[in-house]
């Protein structure tokens, strides 16, 4: 437990890591989050009237949570206090709370900023519940995981929720040129280093701002010093700091980036691994994951892709296959690279020896011509909602049945536009599970006929 005012100290320490000593200082030199903090937004307008509320940061690592904290702390009139959810306890809660008291009694306000909040246990959580309430503090907690799990119920209901996303490519690179410019980085020597570079290393460093900027400190620190003689008598040679490819792929371990995110290989290699899981080729597939990973493609860009093929190639086939994507989706979302390579590859074999039924994609795409023919095609009147009086004379609803009441579960109720009655979309196959649907589809088709007939 400490004040956080020692944050001021840090920037100007230049014994301190790269990212300590670029770390923002105020709300201009922040980068990324602007549904928060841009201008006009809802976060930006309580810092600078410094009437922040309790709140809760929720993101990933590396994207400003504690940075935005520490902003607050440099800009607000109450005194602000930094917990460790891992080295404080109960004890040290309730000493600080008791300060608040104090504090509240003659008219001074407490910030209170719990770094990790999910890591405090319920009884720990619960240490803060009543002077949250009576507002003897202003609660800040940031965490990676989801607060709606992680956080006590009654505590996180009188909390604000900020949702915190990933930094983009383009964030890590005004924050890795930035580190190169400012005085407190490296603006003060002549680094060299190509935009293809600063761009792979944006890619590698997956949305942390942490990794970016120490990823750069150890390319600095490893790149060849080139001695550049000077062109006056009398004045030193000029160093100069020359970053190659090379710098990159010895600190990071792996290989430059084999294509452009945006060029044909990336189009190219997506297109393998889809067609490889459509082949049921669980080892092609696996292949071609591990290449667009370790070449640092995003891996929530491979997730989602994942989870389309989970329904537009497997589909009612084997309704898992939908289900373990997504949960891969949200393991990517929670953990990033390298921890979820294991996630996607879990579903990337699923799913290629999953059977395969891409009559979803053919229902829709059958629907949709016919929709964008028959845009002006009025609802049927029996499936029409009528809330009010002159809707139900305008026989809105008149002929609904509700299936619920219907012995069969089933009304004889046509549901399309007239000048598209008795028209199919979904044309079950024979793979996997669907034939288990095709069975209950044509069965409610033969009901229907049925009935019609009566």
């Amino acid at each position: 437990m400490s004040q956080i005012s020692i944050f001021d100290s840090v920037n100007s320490n230049q014994n301190q890591p790269l990212a300590a000593r670029m770390r923002p200082r105020n709300l201009d030199e922040f980068v990324g989050q602007k549904h928060l903090v841009g201008e006009g937004k809802v976060l930006r307008n309580l810092i600078e009237r410094d009437s922040v509320s309790s709140m809760i940061f929720w993101g990933p690592p590396g994207v400003g949570k504690t940075t935005l904290a520490q902003i607050i702390a440099a800009s607000t009139d109450a005194q602000f206090i930094n917990f460790s959810a891992v080295t404080s306890g109960i004890k040290d809660i309730k000493t600080v709370m008791q300060q608040a008291d104090k504090m509240t009694a003659v008219g001074a306000r407490t910030i209170v900023f719990v770094d990790e909040i999910h890591r405090f246990n319920k009884a720990q959580q619960d240490a803060f519940l009543p002077f949250v309430e009576k507002g003897s503090i202003v609660l800040i907690g940031a965490t990676t995981e989801n607060p709606s799990f992680e956080v006590n119920g009654a505590l996180l209901s009188r909390c604000k929720v900020f949702v915190l996303h990933q930094l983009s490519e383009e964030d890590l690179a005004e924050l890795i040129r930035n580190a190169l410019k400012d005085p407190r980085g490296f603006g003060e020597q002549d680094v060299r280093i190509s935009d293809d570079v600063i761009s792979a290393l944006a890619t590698f460093a997956n949305g942390d701002a942490r990794t970016a900027l120490s990823t750069l400190e150890m390319m600095v620190l490893n790149a060849e010093r080139i001695e550049e003689p000077s062109s006056a008598a009398g004045e030193k040679n000029k160093e100069i700091i020359n970053i190659t490819t090379e710098d990159f792929e010895q600190c990071t371990s792996r290989r430059s980036l084999l294509y452009d995110k945006q060029g044909e290989e990336h189009y190219n290699l997506i297109s393998a691994l889809h067609k490889s899981m459509r082949n049921s080729d669980a080892d092609a597939a696996v292949y071609w994951l591990a290449r667009m990973l370790e070449s640092g493609e995003d891996p929530m860009y491979i997730a989602r892709r994942v989870t389309r093929f989970a329904a537009e190639d497997v589909g009612l086939a084997d309704p898992r296959a939908l289900e373990l994507s997504v949960a891969a989706f949200q393991a990517c979302h929670l953990i990033g690279m390298p921890e979820c390579s294991v996630h996607l590859t879990e579903a990337v074999i699923y799913n290629a020896l999953a059977p395969k039924s891409n009559a979803m994609e053919v229902a829709y795409n059958e629907a949709a011509a016919d929709a964008n023919k028959n845009l002006a095609e009025p609802v049927p009147l029996q499936i029409r909602n009528a809330p009010t009086k002159l809707m139900k004379e305008l026989d809105y609803g008149k002929g609904y049945v509700y299936a619920h009441d219907t012995e069969d579960k089933i009304a004889d109720m046509e549901c399309l536009p007239d000048s598209l009655r008795g028209t199919e979309y979904y044309h079950p196959g024979n793979q996997g599970f669907e034939p288990r649907f095709k069975e209950r589809y044509e069965s409610i088709k033969k009901w229907k006929e049925e009935h019609k007939k009566k």
